[in-house]
């Protein structure tokens, strides 16, 4: 049947803006390169607008509610994390609540055998304490979101096995509806799984090369003390280079050195100075407990952040960046 001329053109003007807009729709694809995380997977009509991994990362996730206080004291509501991080953002599906969302991803976490450590939704369970940006920032695992701080729900998820513990954290808004977009959640993605760094990459510094440094320089960065992350006590595998150091100290007796720590520049300020001398404090103690070295010619001290070596925007940077120092205490005379 053929329809008359002014019908033809009125149906096609019709037809016109519906195809351009499935067209649009069709658009909306996954960052090229990106997956999902096989422990995690993806609320059904999503995509994925933000994907990275790395080998090794550490960072801290809220593991209560942010209370009146403790905006400056991390430590009292942000559990340290380490290992291989892969970080997702997910947008829509369209009309969804982000709640809704949530409570699905959680659903399916405990479906997998994980533990749901906390979860809360809105300002008032997740920061009573009134500092609800702070919050976000903290539990997004530092992938960009939209600030839309009032709608945020957060959950953390832990799981052990064999091969090592896997956090989840999960932080999710929506944005409001408007003439142009409908209501849309986001969900920034974050699945740390803690298996042991390697942590054969760094050379042994012999006692002799930190000689030869200490004459030249009056200084060395030493990388193979390691500490687990957020933590002041000492790794089991850095005892061949605190021997070496132990071994300088008892080949040169009247030497005295200054054993200074160093962090990246994450986290605040204080907090940095306060770990990284209780770090110097631990190397000090262990050469005295355990290879008779005089506590009086070891002086311990934290530098914080304040001391880079390289620039803490990349991983390569900051790794660079957290380092033991040894400075030759050389008063003269």
């Amino acid at each position: 049947m053929r329809l008359p001329l002014g019908i033809s053109f009125l149906f096609l003007f019709l037809a016109v803006p519906a195809l351009f807009a499935g067209t649009v729709q069709a658009e909306k694809t996954d960052l090229a390169g990106s997956a999902d995380h096989a422990l995690v997977g993806r609320y059904e009509g999503s995509v994925v607008t933000f994907y990275e991994t790395k080998a090794h990362e550490e960072l801290k996730l809220p593991f209560k509610p942010l209370d009146r206080g403790q905006k400056d004291k991390p430590e009292a509501w942000q559990i340290g994390v380490s290992g291989k991080l892969t970080s997702i953002r997910y947008e829509g599906p369209a009309d969804r609540s982000i709640l809704e969302v949530m409570r699905n991803y959680e659903a399916a976490l405990r479906s997998k055998g994980f533990t749901i450590r906390f979860f809360c939704k809105g300002a008032k369970e997740c920061s009573p304490g009134g500092s609800v940006p702070t919050f976000w920032e903290a539990g997004n695992g530092q992938i960009g979101m939209p600030t839309t701080w009032d709608t945020t729900v957060y959950l953390l998820a832990e799981r052990d096995a064999p091969e090592g513990r896997v956090t989840v954290g999960m932080l999710g808004v929506e944005t409001k509806a408007t003439k142009s977009r409908p209501l849309t959640p986001h969900v920034a993605v974050t699945v740390v799984e803690s298996k042991p760094m390697e942590a054969d990459k760094i050379a042994l510094v012999k006692a002799s090369e930190m000689q030869q440094a200490l004459e030249r320089d009056g200084r060395i960065a030493i990388y193979g003390i390691y500490f687990d992350f957020d933590k002041a006590e000492i790794k089991p595998e850095s005892e061949p280079q605190i021997a070496q150091l132990a071994a300088l100290l008892k080949e040169n007796p009247k030497l005295k050195v200054l054993i200074v720590g160093h962090t990246d520049g994450k986290g605040a300020f204080d907090y940095n100075l306060s770990l990284s001398q209780k770090r110097a404090q631990t190397v000090a103690d262990t050469l005295v407990s355990a290879h008779g070295i005089a506590r009086d010619r070891l002086t311990p001290a934290g530098a914080g952040m304040i001391a880079p070596v390289a620039s803490n925007k990349t991983e390569e940077g900051r790794a660079k960046n957290r380092r033991v120092e040894i400075v030759e205490h050389y008063s003269g005379g």
